[in-house]
């Protein structure tokens, strides 16, 4: 039988619930058991995938396609694995499959209702999951005391009574706040939050309290007090600058040994030496590099979640830290490439819309005429090809069909399976697909083998009829996808010091031990062009 682990928040949003869900899920498979992570997100929408990045971060795509929140990202960097979208547990999803039951007559003529049939539903979906894992974390989203949590607070309630309290055990996240005036951290937030859990049913066996600094041991204890959770179960996890510290802050605290034995799992010793190593590696690094990220939602950098991540796994790899040098696409339009001089690299990133898609242009023009390392990703794919053509080939007004439908030049454009206006949702190209690598390029030379599967979202593909000058004048497609290899999947300059665009997202890919290739070799440029080689 599967043991779960309920991680709640209270008293703020974004306090780490995710970072602290995917430690504990990191440190049970640290443990030897066979672990996964399962994402609880309040919202109506049904999945995140039409969801502004402003609002809650980036789109984060798995294998099978599933547009899910940021924190399934953390527990696949974290768990090194892969999940599916059945790990992202919506409320739209839930009452979806609720009306359809209740429209086939499923539930024989009963009066629908939040309880038991909603709640039933939440119960079914983390139960499946279940199945094949000895520990599952169930993290749920929000914070406690909001209308939409209720039903999956209740579900929980629910689990822990059906499944015995030796199978579910709960972990509140709250926040101690240390108020200058005072001097002192303040206990009372997490009173009134876990106050607040206990009302709903649930008490926690353990808090976990977020705070600038270590908690203090006054503090600890009134918050035992407080709460009726033993000291030894209020837990310390103070701000770190290196997220990938927080499973060995957990550890060193004794969280995971507390709820193996509140669970009634065998006592077993984590193997954390490679994750050490290479927190230690990270933290020790000296020289440094500055990489620009030329986007439309720089402003909210969780936007960019995966690839701020990817660059720091590229940072251990190449012995050199990399600091990101934020640039919104718009203020290069409007103050000119000067924002761009000194970096050592660029990346123009994803996205979708006409906004910034000339800013962006801006920043592959100045990589390649400066001989900047580069890397483009899907959108910023898209626009290489586009600057490219405006640039070098001198097709005057290149441009998308997506931001420009009356281009003279369609560089990138639908294929024609795609025209149907009708349809547009369902051709978007999402999750895994093979790409097939060209020996003796680049793109070669940084995977090491012809074939690999990389995640995408996005509907425009390079115009084939173009391909052929594009090649003319030197540049090389070295990735394809599709039985006819009519679909352009990778870029490169042969003649630049490293300059490649891929049309799907390396940076989901990337792993703490096992970076994203186009990032590493992105990285080891950079540090080449400012220390040399």
């Amino acid at each position: 039988m599967a043991k779960f682990i309920f991680v709640t928040g209270g008293v703020v949003s974004g306090l780490g619930k995710g970072i602290t869900s995917a430690s504990l899920g990191m440190l049970m498979k640290a443990r030897g058991f066979k672990t996964t992570n399962v994402k609880i997100d309040p919202y109506l929408n049904y999945d995140a995938g039409t969801m502004n990045p402003y609002q809650h971060g980036e789109v984060f795509v798995l294998d099978d396609g599933g547009e899910v929140d940021l924190d399934l990202g953390n527990y696949e960097r974290f768990l090194d694995t892969s999940l599916t979208s059945d790990h992202n547990i919506t409320t739209g999803k839930v009452y979806s499959a609720v009306i359809e039951k209740e429209r086939r007559g499923d539930y024989l003529g009963a009066t629908v209702q939040v309880i038991p049939h909603v709640t039933g539903e939440i119960k079914e979906r983390i139960k499946a999951i279940a199945r094949d894992y000895e520990v599952v974390v169930v993290e749920i989203g929000g914070t406690v005391g909001d209308i939409e949590s209720m039903p999956f607070l209740e579900a929980a309630r629910q689990m822990q009574l059906e499944e015995g309290r030796d199978n579910v055990a709960f972990v509140h996240v709250t926040y101690v706040p240390k108020l200058k005036v005072v001097g002192e951290q303040k206990t009372k937030p997490t009173q009134h939050s876990v106050k607040e859990l206990r009302s709903l049913g649930i008490q926690p066996d353990v808090i976990v309290a977020r705070s600038e600094d270590p908690l203090e041991e006054s503090a600890r204890r009134k918050i035992s007090l407080f709460t009726n959770v033993p000291p030894e179960a209020v837990v310390s996890a103070h701000d770190v600058e290196d997220t990938y510290e927080v499973p060995l802050i957990l550890e060193r605290e004794g969280l995971p040994g507390y709820l193996t034995g509140r669970l009634g799992l065998p006592d077993r010793e984590a193997r954390l030496e490679e994750w050490e190593r290479m927190v230690e590696t990270y933290r020790s690094l000296e020289d440094t590099v500055e990489i620009a990220v030329v986007g439309k939602y720089v402003k909210l950098a969780d936007a960019y979640l995966s690839i701020r991540e990817a660059l720091k796994h590229s940072s251990v790899a190449n012995g050199v830290k990399v600091g990101i040098r934020w640039i919104e696409a718009e203020d290069l339009e409007e103050k000119g490439t000067k924002l761009l001089e000194g970096v050592d690299g660029i990346i123009v990133p994803g996205g979708f819309g006409s906004r910034g898609s000339e800013g962006k242009i801006m920043a592959v023009r100045y990589a390649r005429e400066n001989d900047v390392p580069f890397l483009g990703i899907c959108f910023g794919f898209q626009l290489t090809v586009v600057e490219f053509a405006r640039n070098v080939l001198g097709l005057e007004g290149a441009h998308s069909t997506e931001i420009d439908p009356k281009t003279p030049h369609p560089v990138v454009d639908l294929m024609p399976e795609q025209r149907d206006l009708n349809r547009l949702g369902g051709t978007m190209r999402l999750g895994a697909y093979p790409v097939r690598i060209k020996p003796g390029t680049l793109a070669w030379k940084l995977y090491g083998k012809e074939l690999v599967y990389e995640r995408h979202r996005h509907r425009w593909e390079v115009n084939p009829d173009y391909v052929g000058r594009f090649e003319e004048a030197g540049m090389v497609f070295s990735g394809v996808a599709g039985d006819d290899g009519r679909r352009m999947e990778i870029l490169e300059l042969p003649e630049k010091s490293y300059f490649i665009a891929t049309q799907f997202h390396p940076e989901f890919r990337s792993r703490p031990m096992n970076p994203a290739p186009v990032f590493k070799g992105l990285v080891r440029a950079a540090k080449e062009k400012r220390y040399g080689s």
